[in-house]
């Protein structure tokens, strides 16, 4: 079996691959979006309430690393299907939680899903793909991640749970759709021999594919003391932060300051689209002027433009622009931090999953502390600035982390 399938089917293999991210962000998104009542409702403070949002990065920490290990050996295609099982099952379970210990160990289940999904991915793109075409395919899983994200706010809350009767109704039926997914991608991916071209694709040898403690020691010495690539999990950490804090707290803030839930969600659902159309736009343009690590530096600055402005607005158009700015410049991110590893030397297709693994390790310690670092502050200030702030200053730090890669290893 040859390594690449014709780019019709290698498309249409992604598109169908992407709908996992979408299932995933709609049920990651579920608690935030319905973040004011689940705190009624179970009776949490904000501090509980910053951690559970928190919960799924915090997952991360201690499993990237190894299930980007497990996702290069095993494929794209038993890891992808795995991972919506996992998810799926973990959101069914949290629709019956029935306080703070029991919603944090089923959305802590769901950040264990979540990892196949984000680091199995970027490995199917590097199976289908030749490194100087990933910039498209990338750009659709995320768009269909956001996609995800979107719904929960803009028909999920809105429209959905009141017609299903509720969070906990919505959670188990959003749930309920991801299993039937996992089990319809185990299929497909069956069908297309999506783990078969694995091994071919990436010219792997049988230490490529072996789980062996001396084989998995080889390839993280080569991933854990790449230069470049330990730049690029700085990028990654103050994104997460910044992505994570903003989208878990953006409808409760709305709603504390006069929008209603339905306003709240819609809003929030703008930041998202603007997101999207950062996914989009910034890696075609940075690819096509060459200028990747330039547009790390651009991304950060506008970030913590659009963050300042949301902490000085009050409701309004300026306040509505400072989140389309702010998710334009986090979303231009997303898709470089994914960009980039593969066509590192010494990284390339057959370490994708461990080097994506490595930057969501490390960098979902700042997607755990944003919404935590939010939710602590307001309970100790009663005041949102004080968390956006720091959210802010953490796009200077992309900005700088960009800086110093474009001056150490030129711009691509």
């Amino acid at each position: 079996m040859t390594g690449r399938m014709d780019r019709r089917r290698a498309y249409a293999a992604v598109v169908v691959g992407t709908l996992g991210y979408t299932c995933l962000m709609f049920v990651w998104f579920s608690l935030p979006a319905y973040l004011s009542t689940i705190i009624d409702d179970l009776g949490l403070s904000g501090t509980q309430a910053g951690v559970v949002a928190g919960a799924v990065p915090l997952t991360y920490i201690p499993i990237a690393l190894f299930s980007g290990v497990v996702v290069d050996r095993i494929g794209p295609g038993r890891s992808l299907a795995a991972g919506v099982l996992i998810y799926g099952i973990a959101q069914v379970t949290r629709s019956f939680a029935a306080g703070f210990p029991s919603l944090l160990a089923a959305t802590l289940l769901i950040g264990v899903g979540a990892t196949a999904i984000t680091f199995g991915l970027p490995k199917l793109v590097s199976v289908l793909f030749p490194p100087d075409e990933t910039g498209l395919p990338s750009s659709i899983y995320l768009v269909g991640a956001s996609t995800g994200t979107a719904s929960v706010f803009a028909v999920g809350r809105p429209v959905l749970g009141p017609l299903l009767g509720g969070w906990r109704p919505l959670f188990l039926w959003s749930g309920v759709v991801a299993i039937a997914y996992g089990l319809l991608w185990l299929g497909v991916a069956h069908r297309l021999g999506i783990d078969a071209r694995n091994r071919a694709a990436n010219d792997a040898d049988d230490a490529d594919s072996s789980l062996s403690p001396a084989a998995i020691a080889r390839d993280l010495k080569l991933v854990l003391t790449h230069r470049e690539l330990q730049l690029v999990v700085v990028v990654g950490t103050m994104y997460l932060l910044i992505a994570h804090g903003t989208q878990s707290w953006l409808p409760t803030l709305l709603e504390a300051r006069g929008y209603s839930a339905g306003r709240a969600g819609r809003t929030t659902s703008l930041l998202v689209a603007a997101n999207v159309v950062g996914v989009v736009t910034v890696p075609a343009v940075a690819d096509r002027l060459g200028v990747r690590r330039t547009a790390l530096i651009g991304c950060g600055l506008i970030a913590t433009v659009g963050l300042s402005g949301v902490i000085s607005s009050g409701l309004g158009l300026l306040l509505l622009g400072s989140v389309l700015v702010t998710g334009f410049g986090f979303g231009g991110l997303s898709p470089l931090i994914r960009a980039i590893p593969p066509e590192l030397e010494g990284i390339g297709a057959r370490l994708t999953g461990t080097a994506v693994g490595f930057i969501f390790a490390v960098g979902e310690i700042g997607g755990f502390l944003g919404p935590v670092l939010v939710g602590t502050l307001y309970d100790r200030t009663g005041s949102y600035a004080p968390g956006l702030g720091l959210l802010a200053a953490a796009g200077l730090v992309v900005a700088v982390a960009g800086g110093a890669l474009r001056f150490r290893y030129g711009d691509s």
